[in-house]
């Protein structure tokens, strides 16, 4: 069966993700409420940013059955949010993503929570020489992509026929959310050729990397909401598109394409990434439904429109609020957050 009660907790929900998430939801007809330790809480790129739902400001280390009550449905996005912010401490990483993630979904469970969306990522395929599907054995390079595996894992073992954990594994994500991202490859790309009529490739631009858009995201958390039981219960679906599988290279250049007076140019020839990966999104398609709607040019332009509209500046690219590793480091060195994450004031 799916999901008939209309309440949903979503954790993270005031990040990149959770920030788009948020309004569709409502928009769609649930009653939603955010759960968020507020990390990056105070980013609104475009001023459109505006919290017409309950949040409970909490970190996920710290829940109990008690914060799940009366939901029926979890949405869980919070995590240490990519792969540099995850080597800042890789234990860490393990507590947040992993451990936290484990214990808040035995809570929810306790507390008669019964469709639990996990996004997960295509990071945990890591690297290999040919198109990967749900089926093949997961190659994490990363602590990050490590932690998402082991959760996958570990919710599998929590599934019955109350509790139905999904797990989609988004490929990597790009485009405009308030709460805005430039430590991702299409945004990063594309702020730099905005900013400084250069576009800067981490890397020799080789790696490949399948691409999804941020409302395509959403799109996919909605439809494993709404589905059956049996359809997606302990099962993993890759969020995407297989027409979105690109080279950096490749990206570049179709940045290049909105920005015909930069150039590109390689910023760092190692840089020790060896992610690789492209991936299938078959299984999503055909079971969910599912099909993206913003292709990457789609994507690019409107990023291209929204940096016009809101003025982007260099300085506004390379500050600490759009970029995670930056925000928390800064964080720290403000003594705002101790060394475990967690905050002192």
């Amino acid at each position: 069966m799916a999901v008939n009660n209309k309440n949903v907790l979503v954790t993270g929900s005031e990040g990149y993700i959770g920030s788009v998430l948020m309004p569709m939801l409502l928009e769609a007809g649930w009653h939603a409420t955010g759960l968020d330790c507020c990390y990056y809480a105070h980013g609104n790129l475009d001023g459109s940013y505006s919290e017409n739902w309950p949040v409970v400001r909490k970190d996920i280390r710290d829940l109990t059955p008690a914060d799940f009550e009366n939901f029926d449905a979890v949405v869980h996005l919070a995590a240490l949010s990519n792969d540099p912010l995850g080597k800042l401490d890789e234990t860490l990483t393990m507590e947040v993503n992993f451990l936290a993630s484990e214990h808040l979904a035995q809570a929810a469970k306790s507390a008669g929570a019964k469709r639990f969306v996990y996004a997960s990522s295509c990071s945990l395929y890591g690297a290999a020489d040919r198109i990967l599907t749900e089926d093949d054995p997961a190659n994490p390079q990363t602590a990050y992509g490590r932690s998402k595996i082991m959760t996958e894992n570990a919710l599998t073992g929590l599934a019955d026929t109350h509790f139905c954990p999904v797990f989609l594994r988004n490929a990597t994500a790009f485009g405009l959310s308030p709460r805005m991202r430039f430590d991702i490859v299409v945004n990063s790309l594309t702020g730099y050729a905005h900013t400084t009529n250069n576009i800067r490739i981490l890397g020799d631009g080789t790696p490949w990397r399948p691409l999804v858009h941020v409302r395509d995201i959403c799109r996919g958390i909605l439809l494993a909401l709404q589905a059956r039981d049996a359809e997606v219960c302990a099962q993993a679906f890759n969020i995407g598109d297989s027409s979105e599988n690109f080279q950096i290279r490749s990206i570049a250049e179709h940045v290049q394409h909105y920005y015909p007076a930069c150039s590109i140019s390689i910023a760092q020839a190692n840089a020790n990434d060896t992610r690789n990966y492209m991936v299938s999104f078959e299984k999503a398609q055909r079971i969910l439904g599912f099909h993206s709607t913003w292709s990457l040019d789609r994507g690019i332009d409107e990023l291209r429109r929204a940096f016009i509209s809101c003025g982007l500046t260099y300085a506004t690219f390379q500050s600490p609020t759009y970029t995670r590793l930056l925000q928390i480091e800064e964080w720290k060195a403000q003594g705002k957050l101790d060394s475990a994450l967690r905050w002192s004031c």
